[in-house]
């Protein structure tokens, strides 16, 4: 009976652990795109919520990943440590995400919201990109802050926030906008990454967000921690080349996977300029997609401008927006963007 009751435990806790394990995307064996543990290539269709876990409700959050699922999204990228005062402003239910704006003191209550639209995300299929937090919490170049990272507390809070979610089908996505300018910030995201792989080892994947016009590769090429290259092709220009960012990071050694995290997002104004320039259209965000996976991309995010802060009237707006996010969710972008999806995977867009 003892032995009996062993096994049972055994082959249940053991299928626990390879169920949780096998939904985690992973490498190909050519070191070129994403796929699940059955080989199956995974289209990294990415859509920019960097203010989903702070700015919404549960009932919110649940009707924007259903509405991105239903589009053909597959992975949601969102902050843990918002930009937008997200230290000092509560989430939806009225809680802080620190207490004493300390790294080594996350307030569970504050994480219960997340863990819960992380789940709702994960059922609906999605991949939750999880950025531990947003850059100028280390790196107070502009934005908010304030500054609360040391590298000592870093390793801490990406060991923690790595324990919380390592049985979720999350990558890690460190930075959070930002070019590391100093030797105390390349050393606060090498710990953070650390700490992260402490728990985790490779079994969740873990990437860089840098600022505009850069690349997770320009400063991190020569870390072991780096599993993808993830760079910025930026808001700055309409007709952005960023196709040749994917040619110069596939001619990197070591082979890693490539794409456009951050291109121009539908609804923001060229150059942060709507006067003088204009706005991106659903063509501009089109056009990046079709152009950076016709160079060899693993996959691209799509993004518009209210959606990333979850705008909406009483709210300030960050670099002048006009579209409440509710209404920006069914912008023609999004949906030209699964469209896209849709022609690459009836081909075999991954070879």
């Amino acid at each position: 009976m003892r032995s009996f009751i062993g096994l049972v435990l055994f082959l249940g806790f053991g299928a626990g652990v390879l169920m949780a394990d096998s939904n985690q995307l992973r490498i190909s064996e050519a070191g070129r795109h994403f796929v699940r543990a059955s080989g199956e290539p995974f289209f990294w269709l990415g859509d920019t919520a960097w203010e989903l876990f702070h700015r919404l409700s549960e009932d919110e959050a649940t009707h924007y990943l259903e509405n991105r699922a239903a589009k053909g999204f597959t992975v949601i990228q969102c902050v843990l440590l918002a930009e937008l005062h997200g230290l000092t402003v509560p989430n939806a239910e009225g809680e802080l995400p620190l207490f004493d704006l300390d790294p080594t003191q996350p307030n569970d209550a504050y994480f219960d919201l997340v863990d819960r639209v992380v789940a709702k995300g994960n059922a609906l299929g999605l991949t939750m990109a999880l950025l531990p937090t947003w850059g100028d919490k280390f790196h107070l170049k502009w934005g908010m802050g304030p500054e609360v990272f040391t590298p000592e507390n870093a390793r801490f809070y990406g060991r923690w926030v790595a324990e919380r979610y390592q049985d979720a089908d999350v990558v890690w996505v460190l930075s959070g906008d930002r070019q590391p300018e100093d030797d105390e910030d390349r050393a606060i995201i090498d710990a953070m990454a650390a700490g992260i792989r402490e728990v985790v080892g490779t079994s969740q994947l873990i990437t860089s967000h840098p600022q505009g016009g850069y690349s997770s590769s320009t400063e991190f090429n020569d870390r072991d921690w780096l599993d993808f290259n993830f760079f910025q092709s930026g808001h700055s220009y309409r007709d952005e080349p960023n196709y040749q960012r994917i040619q110069s990071d596939r001619a990197l050694t070591p082979v890693r996977p490539v794409f456009d995290g951050e291109p121009c997002y539908e609804d923001h104004p060229v150059n942060w300029k709507p006067d003088e320039q204009g706005w991106f259209s659903d063509f501009d965000t089109r056009r990046a997609g079709w152009w950076s996976m016709l160079a060899g991309a693993a996959g691209h995010t799509y993004g518009h401008h209210a959606v990333w802060q979850m705008w909406q009237p009483g709210r300030d707006p960050i670099s002048v927006v006009r579209t409440p996010w509710q209404e920006a969710l069914d912008y023609p972008g999004a949906f030209q963007a699964g469209v896209m999806r849709q022609v690459f995977e009836s081909v075999a867009w991954q070879r």
